[in-house]
């Protein structure tokens, strides 16, 4: 089973700018999707970005033209570029590789009014 970690969670003032990264335990590069999720507190979990292996993305609406993800393959990493970041974007944020259904830990975002 491959591991996922997330870093770069934290706190931010709302129109801020953050950047989380998610490195698995194994090589991503034949991954044929990686997403990111986030959960609210008191809300499901919803997805908020994909990228496929062809560098096709999609992103829930409510993130549309704020945030960007991106995979660097020589570096096996997922990146979630965040920016003019709004309370409404706090959440436990989840890296997922899609095509095995794995999770990783998870982290915090925090944005302050």
């Amino acid at each position: 089973q491959v591991q996922l970690v997330e870093f770069g969670g934290g706190l931010v003032q709302s129109g801020g700018s953050l950047r989380l990264s998610c490195v698995p335990s194994a090589s991503i590069f034949s991954a044929k999707s990686m997403a990111w999720y986030r959960q609210a507190p008191g809300k499901q979990r919803e997805l908020v970005a994909t990228i496929t292996n062809s560098g096709s993305t999609n992103y829930a609406d409510s993130v549309k033209g704020r945030f960007t993800i991106s995979r660097d393959n020589a570096k096996n990493t997922v990146y979630l570029q965040m920016r003019s970041l709004k309370p409404e974007d706090t959440a436990v944020y989840y890296c997922h590789y899609d095509d095995f259904n794995y999770w990783g830990q998870g982290t915090q975002v925090t944005v302050s009014s």
